[in-house]
């Protein structure tokens, strides 16, 4: 293994490259996934299934759900558009990151420790731990709260509980990278169906979700709706899905020629499309539901999962509403939560080079998540679970920036990406976008430094 990814990097050339990485992204599934080179398109195209879904998760996880409920119960479906939106740049970042990873053979983590120096490569990987704990602290309390409308389980039980999902990465990581994928796949389907029977039963006006989805000035004149909307951008493009998917689409077994890694590249974004827009799909249906059912009962100031949940039932009269959401949710923070540690263990090894178990660094950044949200439901109740998950997203809006310039660096200079480099106009997409990125969330922390709304 250690030589193909060696004489991967020596084809590549040094230029613009400090040294050869020492070992591949997740060595322990490196190129374990078969590309079959005389098969039709369908059939290459299935062998690259998998990574776009891992991705598409960190856009559904619970911190969305927050944000959409708020839209939704205050704005109808004028929110759509920002939905829309924040899905589009997911979907050009995304097609970045995994062009990375196949071009240059390095993950996102492990380009950054390569071309930067000492100081800024341990400042970009502080950042990014503290990111992996901010998405995991919005992880841990959606799965407390759907243990809780689920299982009566009290929160702060259900936040210890959340611990345990470690076993079940392990026993998924040791059958191999296809049942991870399997998994995370079926969860997805699972939320999808929960929404879809939601939605049959909410009855939303699909003229007013149509206009929903044409952005208007009124986002940007009204503070709360311009509040709101700057937390679903915030809240969207998670930093630790750029590091994520740079790593994972090298699960791959895809030829070394420039010609086999073009293919690559078509193959994984198609994936990481079809995926995302799946996405979209439950970012979209979760304000709509919010909107079809809060909002049109003139119940405005449902901005919490435990209140939406109690509110469906008697709103919409149909007794399957609450659990279906609670097992939508569950079935969110766990898929999520998968992710997640998949994730921090390519970031601690790619900055780093430090490689320990699975289940220790899953310990340890869960551990991490569990104390704040214990605590803050201990100390303050529900109140303090929805005050923490929305200030989750805040710092989660403050890391993405030093995610998102470095990626566009490195995808920009033809002497480490070869002729997979960005196009000019890619380039100069890419730059505004990092410029919105940073003046949005500039915004949001701003906003919410200064009570928000």
């Amino acid at each position: 293994m250690d030589t193909v990814r060696q004489e991967s990097s020596e084809r590549i050339g040094l230029n613009g490259w400090q040294s050869l990485p020492s070992l591949p992204s997740l060595p322990e599934v490196f190129r374990s996934i078969p590309v079959p080179k005389s098969a039709t398109f369908w059939r290459r195209l299935l062998a690259f299934v998998g990574p776009g879904y891992l991705v598409a998760v960190g856009y559904m996880d619970p911190g969305n759900w927050a944000t959409d409920i708020g839209g939704g119960a205050a704005y109808a479906y004028r929110l759509l558009s920002v939905v829309l939106i924040s899905s589009l740049m997911a979907v050009f970042l995304q097609a970045l990151s995994a062009k990375l990873g196949i071009a240059t053979g390095r993950d996102l983590a492990q380009a950054c420790r390569d071309i930067y120096k000492k100081p800024v490569a341990i400042f970009l990987w502080i950042s990014a731990e503290i990111a992996i704990v901010a998405c995991d602290i919005a992880e841990v309390i959606g799965a407390a709260i759907a243990l809780n409308l689920l299982f009566h389980i009290p929160l702060a039980a259900g936040v210890i509980l959340t611990g345990l999902d470690v076993l079940l990465l392990l026993a998924l990581q040791h059958k191999g990278f296809r049942w991870i994928e399997g998994l995370v796949i079926t969860l997805i389907a699972t939320i999808m169906a929960v929404f879809c029977i939601e939605l049959f039963y909410a009855h939303p006006s699909f003229h007013a979700m149509l206009a929903g989805f044409v952005p208007g000035s009124d986002i940007v004149r009204n503070a709360g709706m311009l509040y709101i909307a700057l937390g679903i951008l915030g809240a969207t493009v998670m930093p630790h899905n750029l590091y994520l998917h740079s790593s994972i689409v090298q699960t791959r077994d895809f030829g070394e020629s420039w010609e086999d890694k073009k293919e690559a590249v078509r193959m994984a974004q198609t994936d990481s499309f079809v995926a995302l827009m799946l996405a979209l799909f439950v970012n979209a249906a979760i304000l709509i539901l919010a909107a079809a059912t809060f909002y049109r009962t003139g119940h405005h100031d449902i901005t919490g999962i435990q209140d939406a949940y109690r509110m469906l039932t008697p709103l919409l009269g149909v007794s399957l509403a609450t659990p279906l959401f609670a097992i939508g949710l569950l079935a969110s923070g766990q898929n999520s939560t998968l992710t997640g540690t998949l994730a921090g263990q390519i970031i601690l090894e790619g900055f780093l080079h430090i490689r320990i178990a699975p289940w220790l660094r899953r310990l340890i950044s869960r551990g991490l998540a569990i104390v704040p949200a214990a605590t803050a439901v201990i100390l303050y109740g529900a109140h303090g679970i929805d005050q923490l998950m929305l200030f989750s997203q805040v710092v989660l809006s403050m890391q993405l920036p030093l995610a998102v310039i470095p990626l566009i660096q490195i995808t920009g200079d033809r002497r480490r990406m070869g002729p997979l480099v960005n196009s000019r106009l890619v380039q100069i997409t890419g730059v505004l976008l990092a410029v919105l990125i940073v003046v949005l969330n500039a915004w949001l922390i701003i906003t919410s430094l200064h009570g928000g709304h």
